[in-house]
């Protein structure tokens, strides 16, 4: 009977995430209030406070998703370049495709930015995208005189800068095409000539994020 109570509480803590998730991507942080979630969740606020203190503590638990972005590069064997292409598809494809992502993707925008400025989600996929980079320079696929920590802190703004573009101007019905166009325009100015052909800015077929998708 215990494990079946911890599951239970388990798939109400889900609700939540979700029905906060939807209440976010809605209306930002301060356009939520902690009945806009509970009615999205459909759960009683009894229920929420058990689970989450406060609407801090929930945009928190989503925004802590956003770090999660890496956590299966430790099984890609020998991440380089193509990695980084591929997670932007990945990204990419969340965005379009579950609420919880751009609901902690506008959050981490609105409290990184504005209301209280904090680096660590951008330090997070900054450190990613140099965990990949760095091996992809030493192989010879990125130019030995470039700086790879400027480079991932410059791909990191790039796609945020297009993801917002993209959710104003198209609600991101673009978005794969937008950062395929990045790819198309960095790939010739950081990768030696002749490897570039070794490399798709469209992501590869066993990214979940396509343009098709």
């Amino acid at each position: 009977m215990a494990r079946a109570r911890q599951e239970r509480a388990e798939i109400t803590r889900q609700a939540i995430l979700d029905g906060a998730a939807v209440a976010f991507d809605d209306s930002g942080f301060e356009g939520t209030s902690l009945s806009d979630v509970v009615k999205h969740a459909g759960v009683t606020k009894g229920a929420l406070y058990f689970h989450f203190p406060s609407k801090q503590a929930l945009a928190r638990t989503l925004m802590d998703e956003q770090f999660q972005v890496s956590e299966h590069l430790p099984a890609v064997e020998n991440p380089g370049l193509q990695t980084v292409i591929d997670l932007t598809h990945q990204m990419a494809h969340g965005l379009r495709t579950n609420v919880r992502v751009r609901a902690g993707i506008r959050l981490v925008i609105e409290f990184g930015s504005f209301t209280s400025p904090d680096p660590t989600p951008y330090d997070a996929w900054i450190d990613t995208c140099r965990s990949c980079l760095t091996p992809a320079q030493q192989d010879g696929d990125i130019h030995a005189a470039l700086d790879v920590d400027a480079l991932s802190a410059l791909l990191v703004g790039a796609f945020t800068g297009i993801q917002v573009t993209s959710h104003v101007r198209t609600r991101r019905q673009d978005l794969h095409t937008r950062v395929t166009d990045l790819w198309n325009f960095l790939l010739p100015t950081i990768v030696p000539a002749s490897r570039i052909d070794r490399f798709h800015p469209t992501g590869t077929p066993q990214s979940c994020g396509s343009p098709t998708d």
